[in-house]
């Protein structure tokens, strides 16, 4: 039967994420008998045994000048060395660390969902050491092999700080929960820092990138291209065959997926500490403006400034949205002049920005005269203007909104003297 017709067969398993008990394959007792060896050890694989079970580890290297994407891994050292060079507070600044304390991990699993019945059957993660990176990916060859899996990945983590994609949420949550059922057998797992870089890349490239998904973050911001690729989604119903057939031949397809998905984290890293450290020379004012946004959103005042300011001259939404960061910054550090004239500019441009960022121009402008200025005319004008600005729109519907502009009017015509 061809692997495709294998495939089609055992495609009901892709949604269960489960393997029946009849595909379990009975555990040979020799430590000789690993169908297909000569073709893992052709591919840089080999047994990894504990007792009479066993796994399978993959090792690859390369050199420190090896380019994958728009950077040589080399890029990346310099990376963690301009983290430690700088006082920017970030979550996922790299300062007090060594480039070989980063452990740059993703699994491949039996499915997408949580639970129990999800199993991981490829831990792999990469590091630099020396002048080389070293990727390993530890494999499991049947259900019944997860002692021998965690035993070799967890006896020689010496590593401080993870970083994956949407590993947080994903990869290490299946990571502990699988090594409950093994605990009494293999080291504890460690408690790592943790950067994950699904987050960064959505706040970085959302306005430009339909889904934050790796492979479209690689080829659309990191220069890189896939070739003859497995898809992911296809992974659980290649191990399925793998499991019951013991021919490798599907499974390298998923294990260079895997590789790239790793190798990918070292890129996306290294690009995304650039732009954070301001040392991307080709970044874009979109990205300029999320990184001062970010740094806003943080109390990181200097960093923030420093990149807002850069783009906040020009009418072209960027540069408006930066303005309207900065605005809000100066209204903390009670800079009233600064923040007003921000303010003004942005209503100015209604009609080419988002309606929301003019509202609120138009209601923080409002604030500034009716509380500082006392200029209670410009302050009720700058209301009613933002009332008919959404009128109509599904920022009205909200009512907390329309209540507070209703207060905010009723009392300034009190003020005025135009209610009783």
């Amino acid at each position: 039967m061809s692997i495709k017709n294998k495939l089609q067969r055992l495609k009901p398993h892709l949604n269960s994420g489960t393997i029946s008990q009849e595909q379990i394959p009975k555990i040979k007792s020799s430590q000789e008998e690993i169908p297909f060896l000569d073709v893992w050890t052709n591919e840089n694989v080999a047994p990894y045994w504990v007792d009479d079970n066993y796994c399978l580890i993959r090792e690859v290297r390369y050199p420190i000048i090896y380019k994958h994407g728009k950077y040589a891994f080399h890029d990346f050292l310099t990376a963690v060395n301009e983290w430690n060079n700088t006082d920017n507070a970030h979550p996922l600044s790299a300062k007090g660390h060594q480039a070989e304390d980063l452990f740059f991990f993703d699994t491949e699993t039996t499915g997408l969902g949580g639970g129990t019945g999800n199993t991981i059957f490829i831990l792999g993660y990469a590091r630099v050491q020396g002048d080389e990176v070293i990727l390993k990916q530890h494999i499991l060859p049947n259900p019944g092999a997860e002692v021998p899996l965690f035993k070799s990945f967890l006896e020689n983590v010496d590593y401080t700080t993870l970083v994956t994609y949407n590993g947080k949420a994903f990869d290490w949550p299946q990571v502990k929960t699988r090594h409950v059922f093994v605990k009494e057998h293999v080291p504890k797992l460690p408690e790592f820092g943790h950067f994950d870089l699904y987050h960064a890349a959505r706040r970085m490239w959302k306005h430009r990138l339909e889904r934050a998904k790796l492979a479209i973050v690689e080829k659309d911001v990191l220069g890189i291209e896939r070739q003859d690729d497995i898809p992911g989604f296809l992974a659980p119903m290649i191990y399925f065959d793998f499991v019951e057939r013991k021919n490798p031949e599907g499974m390298l397809g998923i294990l260079k997926h895997n590789e790239i998905d790793i190798l990918s984290l070292i890129t996306l890293y290294t690009h995304l500490s650039f732009q954070l450290l301001n040392k991307d020379e080709f970044m874009s004012e979109r990205e300029t403006y999320e990184v001062g946004r970010w740094y806003a959103a943080l109390g990181e005042r200097t960093q923030a400034v420093e990149s807002l300011s850069a783009i906040m001259d020009g009418g072209a939404e960027e540069n408006l949205l930066a303005q309207f960061v900065l605005a809000k910054q100066y209204k903390k550090e009670k800079n009233d002049a600064a923040a007003k004239s921000l303010w003004e500019n942005i209503i100015k441009a209604e009609g080419r920005i988002d309606t929301k960022v003019v509202f609120e121009s138009y209601l923080e402008a409002a604030k500034l005269h009716e509380h500082k200025l006392k200029d209670y005319s410009k302050a009720l004008e700058y209301t009613n203007r933002a009332y008919n600005l959404i009128e109509g729109t599904k920022i009205a519907e909200n009512t907390r909104i329309m209540t507070d502009i209703h207060k905010r009017k009723n009392r300034l015509q009190k003020k005025m003297g135009i209610l009783a």
